[in-house]
């Protein structure tokens, strides 16, 4: 009798308990979906800044210098130029043993995109009165942008898993190698044909801060169940460190 009671609780029990994977479903997949929304989002948006800090004609970020000169060069758009130069960035990951995530890849497609698509959008610009907004509202959602597609953790972009690979290998300090790259590809990008301004210097000097801010704005919390770890790419603490 005192086993038959025994056997009836535990399969009480057991009804009465989920399986693990019921369990753990509704912690995993509502964080999962707010990392890939803010993946994409962050991307997407990136790209639309790029676009915004270009059509203003007073300077991109630095890597769009050389993606302009490179445009002028070949003819062919900004943000294909974007992708190809994202794609062969990636490749130099090859003799430093980076790893690309999710992220890595939709950042090379997804900014060039979202780039070229705005720059249709986007009427010409020739007042000041113009340009100077679509420079700041550019910078400040780059800002945005960055917070998002960094905290959702999905590995760093191309250029970003460049300058941390340089650092570990090298054992230079972040700041040092993200600031030779940056010149070296606005120097280049100038000469090519790109154009160099006050929205490149504005840029670097406030694109730490905003990302800092908007990196705690969108901080995802980490999971609480056992066993349970987010992956993701170099510290947001690296990345803003350039």
């Amino acid at each position: 009798m005192c086993r038959a009671t025994s056997t009836t609780g535990e399969r009480s029990l057991s009804a009465t308990k989920p399986p693990l994977r019921s369990r753990l479903r509704p912690q995993l997949t509502p964080r999962l979906a707010r990392r890939l929304l803010q993946l994409y989002v962050g991307l997407t948006l990136y790209g639309a800044s790029s676009a915004l800090m270009v059509a203003a004609g007073l300077g991109p970020e630095p890597w769009n210098v050389l993606n302009q000169g490179l445009a002028e060069l070949t003819g062919l758009s900004i943000g294909v130029v974007s992708i190809i130069v994202g794609a062969a960035v990636l490749l130099l990951w090859i003799p430093l043993r980076q790893r690309p995530g999710l992220g890595t890849i939709s950042n090379v497609f997804v900014c060039g995109l979202a780039m070229d698509a705005t720059l249709a959008l986007l009427p010409d610009a020739h007042s000041l009165a113009v340009r100077i907004p679509l420079l700041v509202a550019g910078i400040l959602l780059n800002g945005v942008a960055t917070g998002l597609y960094i905290t959702a953790a999905f590995g760093p972009g191309p250029r970003d898993g460049l300058m941390t690979g340089l650092h570990r290998r090298t054992g230079r300090s972040i700041r040092l190698i993200r600031t030779s790259i940056e010149v070296a590809v606005v120097v280049t990008g100038f000469v090519l044909g790109g154009t160099v301004g006050v929205g490149t210097v504005l840029y670097a000097v406030s694109i730490g801060p905003l990302a800092q801010f908007f990196l705690r704005r969108f901080a995802i919390p980490a999971p609480t169940a056992p066993g349970v770890v987010a992956s993701g790419g170099p510290s947001e603490q690296a990345i803003l460190q350039r």
